[in-house]
């Protein structure tokens, strides 16, 4: 029977599998959403990490029923990039998880400034290492500095107190040494709290024998070190050569591309991880569908969809963000965002005003690619496009034509198939 690779993708709200087989097909695929969303008030973004154990049970007692459990040779994580938790020794969480968006932690933003380099990825209220000094603060006799898919790996393993050098990008370590910073000396910070650090597809452990009985699992089942939720999703977009990119236009826009040299620039919102022998140079604006969904429902947007037009321009000049404050190609907190100006806007011309907006996201996109080529990576040759604004063939050719190269989807959608293909990888280089 095949060798079969279960990748698993978590973000806030849910979860989602993907079972494929040596050749890269998918065999068995299911989502899960998380009962319970992150609690919000402002600037605090927290979530219960037990929510996300008893999801993932949910997740792999559904989706494993659908094939055969003891052929699956390895389970690789993601998570959202930049959530944090503590925990014990025994992989108890001590406090709650500070989601990728919390900015709590902005007093010791201001601490980590006095210390780091200017081009630190640890930069920041949301940085995982800001996060750190804020949970030690506040809830001490912890013993483990945890992301969403180092906990949950662990949980798997029995193993805690590992990570990847994706995810642990923004708690500061340094992926081109491959190691902590001496930096970290000048901080007030509890180093033992840190992760051993692992490449992304190493095999950190095989999963513990009482999990292995619970899914009928296989006891040899590997669990391969993971990486962050946008960077599996470029792993399943297809690209794979350097000046291939990848935008994913999901709430945010991401944007990514291969560069034969990482790229480090906090003042833009640019950082680099490192996958699978290539550099991923991009950022995350804010701009995306979160800030449409303010004018326009789904449904609404497919039917306006069919009567833009992508050859006529509307000479309109937004920037759409949800809310003031923009990250990148802008990086700047008090960024205001341009949108239409009054309601009575909106209600003249809605598919007018509603390309407009799309040629507005499309030139950040423009902008975006433009500055990483600024700063030294390769401007794109194509450009792979995931998320669900993926799928509107209208905003493609408007973004074809404001990027000058071709503009294509994924060949897969799904995070969850990234994470897949690096269990896949992370089996074959360390079968046991």
């Amino acid at each position: 029977m095949d060798a079969l690779y279960l990748g698993i993708d978590f973000g806030t709200s849910g979860c989602r599998a993907s079972i494929i087989n040596d050749n890269r097909d998918v065999v068995a695929e299911h989502v899960i959403t998380i009962k319970s969303k992150p609690s919000q008030t402002t600037g605090h973004h927290e979530q219960d990490p037990l929510l996300w154990w008893a999801a993932l049970q949910d997740l792999l007692q559904r989706v494993i029923k659908n094939c055969a459990a003891k052929q699956i040779k390895s389970i690789c994580i993601d998570g959202t990039s930049s959530t944090l938790l503590l925990c014990d020794q025994f992989g108890t969480p001590t406090s709650p998880a500070l989601m990728y968006n919390d900015n709590q932690s902005f007093q010791q933003a201001t601490y980590i400034e006095q210390h780091a380099p200017n081009d630190s990825p640890a930069l920041g209220a949301n940085s995982s290492l800001a996060k750190l000094l804020y949970l030690t603060q506040h809830f001490p006799l912890s013993r483990h500095a945890l992301h969403q898919a180092d906990w949950l790996a662990g949980k798997l393993t029995g193993l805690f107190g590992q990570s990847d050098a994706n995810n642990s990008l923004k708690l500061g370590y340094d992926p081109q040494h491959q190691c902590w910073p001496e930096w970290f000396n000048l901080l007030d910070l509890e180093t033992n709290l840190l992760p051993v650090v692992h490449e992304p597809g190493y095999a950190v452990s095989t999963i513990h024998p009482n999990i292995a009985d619970q899914f009928s699992l296989s006891a040899t089942t590997q669990v391969i070190a993971g990486t962050t939720d946008s960077t599996a999703a470029f792993l399943a977009s297809g690209a794979n050569q350097p000046g291939d990119a990848m935008t994913c236009l999901g709430s945010t826009l991401v944007t990514k591309v291969i560069s034969p040299t990482p790229i480090f620039s906090s003042k833009h919102g640019v950082y680099s991880h490192k996958i699978l022998g290539h550099w991923l140079v991009g950022g995350a604006s804010n701009s995306g569908g979160k800030s449409l969904l303010n004018f326009f429902s789904e449904d609404e947007m497919q039917q306006l969809s069919s009567l833009i037009k992508p050859k006529q321009p509307t000479g309109l000049d937004y920037y759409p963000l949800p809310d003031v404050g923009e990250r990148f190609p802008i990086a700047d907190p008090g960024y205001q965002p341009r949108l239409p100006e009054s309601l009575s806007d909106i209600t003249k011309d809605r598919a007018f005003i509603f390309q407009g907006l799309l040629e507005g996201i499309a030139n950040i996109e423009k902008q975006a690619y433009d500055l990483l080529h600024q700063l030294g990576a390769p401007y794109p040759e194509q450009v792979f496009t995931t998320g669900g604004g993926s799928k509107n063939h209208a905003w493609n050719a408007i973004r074809e034509k404001i990027l000058g190269i071709p503009v294509s989807q994924a060949t897969h959608f799904q995070a969850s198939y990234g994470a897949a293909l690096l269990a896949r990888h992370g089996h074959i280089k360390h079968q046991i």
